[in-house]
């Protein structure tokens, strides 16, 4: 077992699962958010909340889990218009991308969490970043990881590891690695507390959690929850 992890943590049901999932694989865990002027802020506001509530899952969660840092990086919306970043439409761009893609977002972050981990002694960032169930994200492929491993590593002359738990599961593959790390609890709470939906909508409830219906972020957890309860005839809290 590694000693030390800093998840990439946005309150999202990526992330979340992530956090389990290092909380059950490494000695000491901090979490890292960061505040980039996101149409979706309602994930910062749960951040704390599922901190909180995720630790009594299990004991040794509990004594695992180490202090939160919130970075200001305003800058990538100062410096980029996206659907993520400012009211406007979701579309197709012409490069073949949804303008819900943050040129440099995951790149910065993954520098940011490097920097922060070299002061905090950490060996281990752990990021949500899939290349199965995305939508054409460059910075969130395998290659793009490994190849931003290998210049961390040597601008920073560490042997720091990014790990990505989810880069080649589905996303009903993922609310299945959630519910062997923590169960129906972990289920529940990544249902009623993570936030995914990128146009921030958190007035109804349905049974895959909040969201406006429509956005590509709650199609797809819509989707996969809907494959992982068929699959495992699972049945969660109203």
């Amino acid at each position: 077992m590694n000693s030390s992890a800093l998840v990439l943590f946005s309150g999202g049901q990526d992330s979340t699962t992530c956090l389990a999932w290092a909380l059950e694989n490494y000695e000491r865990v901090e979490t890292l958010g960061f505040d980039y002027g996101q149409r979706h802020d309602i994930e910062l506001v749960m951040r704390p909340i599922l901190r909180e509530k995720i630790a009594p899952l299990h004991p040794h969660w509990a004594e695992r889990l180490g202090p939160d840092h919130l970075l200001d990086l305003s800058l990538i919306s100062s410096i980029s218009e996206t659907a993520m970043t400012a009211d406007i439409d979701i579309v197709m761009q012409e490069n073949g991308l949804p303008n819900t893609f943050v040129p440099g977002r995951n790149l910065l972050f993954m520098t940011v969490a490097a920097a922060l981990a070299y002061r905090r002694g950490i060996d281990v960032l752990v990021g949500g970043m899939c290349e199965t169930d995305f939508s054409g994200y460059p910075d969130c492929r395998d290659d793009t990881m490994k190849a931003l491993q290998v210049a961390l590593n040597l601008g920073m002359n560490t042997r720091i590891n990014l790990a990505t738990p989810l880069m080649w599961l589905d996303k009903s593959q993922t609310w299945e690695l959630a519910h062997k790390l923590g169960g129906t609890a972990l289920i529940d709470l990544i249902r009623t507390e993570t936030h995914t939906c990128y146009l921030g909508e958190r007035g109804k409830k349905h049974d895959w959690g909040y969201g406006c219906e429509t956005c590509p972020a709650c199609l797809l957890r819509a989707k996969g929850y809907m494959e992982f309860i068929a699959r495992n005839n699972i049945f969660t809290k109203k």
